[in-house]
């Protein structure tokens, strides 16, 4: 969340090699790619949004059976703008998440 919200782009890759590892395995909306520089493509991306720059919070409690994490997210812009809500599970290995996915897209309930 630090990188996505970081004052300037300058500061991301400082924030995101404090949290991962550095051949984290990266699933995002557009496939699996590895290392720092792959969530850092995605974080600068996100934050370069057409409808300018926007705020990522976490809007649930973090769940953490053991070595894995979820929660939940959104990305709101300025005025009004589009926002983006999703779920993010990371797995750790020594406190740092070597695998990160994002479930980008809100879960609608099963019409049962």
């Amino acid at each position: 969340m630090s990188a996505f919200n970081a004052s300037d782009d300058s500061y991301v890759t400082a924030l995101l090699s404090q949290a991962l590892t550095s051949d984290v395995v990266f699933w995002g909306p557009l496939g699996r790619s590895e290392g720092i520089a792959a969530v850092e493509r995605f974080v600068l991306d996100i934050r370069r949004h057409p409808a300018g720059t926007g705020t990522m919070v976490r809007c649930s409690a973090v769940d953490m059976p053991d070595e894995w994490a979820r929660y939940q997210w959104v990305f709101t812009t300025p005025n009004g703008g589009p926002r983006l809500a999703g779920t993010d599970v990371v797995h750790l290995r020594r406190s740092l998440i070597d695998q990160f996915i994002i479930f980008a897209g809100e879960i609608e309930p099963s019409a049962s």
